[in-house]
């Protein structure tokens, strides 16, 4: 028995929908770590959406290979690659100015990172949006 979907039910959509889903979880992690002064949050939500976002990277990266996206669509595995190894950068620069703690209970994420983090969350939002809505937009296709 063959399973048909419809025609908009693209690995390319499914991707940018969880991606925007992704983007959603780095706000509700920004939140949540501004409530507890950067302290890592005991949250089951805070850990698997954690895992999830390191997860994403891996993702977006076989996407770029695997998948044959728009010229448009690139543009989201692209930034999410960007923003994690830049993150990882960033987030260390900043944890080696404070000195990086013994153990995970003393880490407190700067807010300078959770700034970054929400603010890429934002954009990256809006472009997963971008990518959904582009094949009704009075935009130039490739």
């Amino acid at each position: 028995m063959q399973i048909s979907f419809p025609d908009w039910l693209t690995p390319q959509f499914v991707y940018i929908t969880l991606s925007a889903v992704v983007a959603v979880l780095i706000w509700i992690e920004g939140e949540m770590l501004k409530k507890t002064d950067g302290k890592l949050p005991k949250s089951k939500l805070f850990k698997v959406s954690s895992l999830l976002d390191t997860a994403w990277f891996f993702v977006s990266v076989v996407m770029l290979y695997l998948v044959d996206l728009t010229p448009l669509a690139i543009a989201v595995p692209a930034a999410y690659g960007v923003y994690t190894t830049f993150g990882w950068v960033y987030g260390t620069r900043l944890l080696k100015r404070k000195g990086i703690p013994d153990s995970p209970k003393d880490l407190v994420i700067p807010t300078k990172y959770i700034a970054y983090s929400q603010s890429f969350a934002l954009v990256f939002f809006a472009l997963c949006l971008l990518v959904l809505t582009a094949p009704w937009l009075p935009i130039a296709q490739s």
